[in-house]
């Protein structure tokens, strides 16, 4: 066994004429969405959907047996569901934890073990925005098929979890070379392999793939869903991804050849790109305004901020900093900025009560005129 410096992380694949012919499909793809003239309202709508399709069918791979409907009554009408109080945990938990997702990969944060144990702990915290970071586990766990009980998986032991996440970590930060769908694929394969938790790792897993291809400019507007590709095809899916002569990590998981996992993790991207783009050229077939040009003037957090100007007119300074976890005192310096650039115009001057609307100039971006 290795000493714990002694670890590194060295993947085993090979990109095959099968995976380059994806990843060419994946990135003509993203450049025709990428310029695809959308309204704000058509985009917040697509947006939300892909966040409700992601969470349900992530938590469903793990058994989850709440429905799409019953998720979004969940997540946004506080609605409950006896019995499967369990189940709502897991659907708010793994919702906080891909807003929180999508808020680091705008903001470009690096990965690092404090961020994958943030994210943990968001994926159980039953949607508490404010959680401790996650110690690994200090056990072994065996992974077992549900109805038979055989092991499908014994991870590493609980003394290396550490240093494999350290290597895995140091891995990760110098991946630039690498093309980010694949960088992505060996993430996913490389987290459940090391399994540093008890639960949550299949979940965590893939909203660190998500966070990793934001990161890299892979996130489309934030309006695909990969999981919806894993739940659909799950046989493929747990056939993919357990590779290897044999369900103990010290008997060839950690040096197999991952090329099969990384041909369907690819080809899932291409299909699910290929979805949204179908599903973009449709809802941009409703006559909608090309508000693209206008749009673009805009940086990414007025862009964010048009979702609210969607539902109100007028807005305070303190629902603006609602929207992007900001204190008062930053709101106000971006609502100052916004009013100087032409974004926004006083509607009440007052300290207590000042609000404001968006100009003449971008006011019709919330409303999705056609």
């Amino acid at each position: 066994m290795l000493e714990p410096m002694q670890i590194k992380f060295s993947p085993n694949y090979t990109i095959t004429p099968e995976i380059a012919k994806f990843l060419l499909e994946i990135e003509a793809t993203k450049e025709k969405i990428l310029h695809l003239p959308l309204t704000p309202k058509v985009l917040a709508s697509l947006r939300e959907t892909a966040r409700l399709f992601t969470t349900h069918y992530s938590t469903m791979i793990e058994g989850n047996r709440l429905q799409p409907d019953q998720v979004e009554k969940v997540l946004h009408h506080d609605e409950h569901f006896p019995g499967r109080e369990r189940d709502e945990q897991e659907i708010k938990g793994y919702y906080a934890a891909l807003e929180q997702v999508e808020k680091w990969g705008a903001r470009g944060i690096p990965i690092t073990e404090k961020l994958i144990q943030s994210l943990h702990a968001l994926v159980m915290s039953n949607g508490r925005n404010t959680v401790k970071a996650t110690p690994y586990r200090d056990g072994q766990n065996l992974i077992r098929d549900g109805r038979t009980r055989r092991i499908v998986y014994m991870p590493p032991e609980a003394k290396e979890v550490s240093p494999l996440m350290k290597a895995f970590v140091k891995w990760l930060s110098k991946g630039e070379e690498i093309p980010y769908p694949i960088l992505a694929a060996i993430a996913h394969y490389q987290f459940v392999t090391i399994h540093p938790y008890y639960d949550g790792n299949g979940r965590t897993a893939r909203l660190l793939t998500t966070l990793i291809l934001h990161l890299g400019g892979y996130d489309l507007k934030g309006i695909y869903s990969l999981e919806e590709y894993y739940a659909l095809r799950l046989e493929d899916y747990y056939t993919a991804i357990s590779i290897g002569p044999s369900h103990n990590y010290y008997m060839g998981r950690a040096e197999a050849d991952i090329t099969p996992w990384i041909t369907y993790f690819i080809k899932g991207m291409a299909d699910s790109f290929g979805k949204v783009w179908q599903q973009m050229q449709n809802s941009g077939q409703d006559g909608a305004q090309d508000q693209s040009k206008l749009l673009r003037e805009l940086d990414p957090r007025q862009r964010k901020a048009l979702e609210i100007f969607r539902s109100q007119n007028i807005v305070t300074a303190k629902e603006i900093g609602k929207l992007f976890h900001f204190k008062p005192r930053t709101s106000a310096q971006l609502c100052k900025k916004w009013v100087e650039a032409g974004f926004l115009e006083i509607v009440d001057p007052s300290n207590k009560k000042r609000s404001y609307r968006l100009t003449k100039k971008y006011s019709h971006l919330s409303k999705g005129h056609k």
